[in-house]
């Protein structure tokens, strides 16, 4: 299974960022995905997670309201909406993959893992 991230960047705060990550290699609907980032110094944290179906969403705290995150099994891809962002948010954005239906929110429920997209909110 390959992931290959997309759509980071520079964004003032405020501003908003789609990534995207395109899934191949194997039948992208028996996975659960899920979105982490990792900051300079400090360790992969959960961002959002997405069942198989898209029925259910999760989300870390810090992001509740802010982020969305969807999937269209059609095209193997799963997004991270990113909405009114903050400097905080500054960090290697990460997608992965979970074989099977349940979601997982430690980095080390996934399987699979893609290069990450960079992204930078300035204040």
């Amino acid at each position: 299974v390959q992931l290959q991230a997309s759509g980071g960047g520079l964004v003032q705060a405020g501003g908003s960022l789609r990534l995207s990550c395109a899934v191949s290699g194997r039948t992208f609907s028996v996975y659960t995905m899920g979105w982490f980032r990792q900051a300079p110094g400090k360790e992969r944290e959960f961002v959002a997670a997405i069942s198989w179906s898209g029925d259910g969403t999760y989300y870390a705290d810090s992001v509740k309201g802010r982020f969305s995150i969807s999937r269209d099994n059609a095209k193997s891809t799963v997004y991270l909406q990113m909405n009114s962002l903050k400097p905080k948010d500054t960090a290697v954005y990460y997608c992965a993959a979970r074989p099977g239906s349940s979601t997982a929110m430690s980095p080390g429920g996934y399987a699979y893992w893609g290069r990450g997209t960079q992204v930078t909110v300035s204040s």
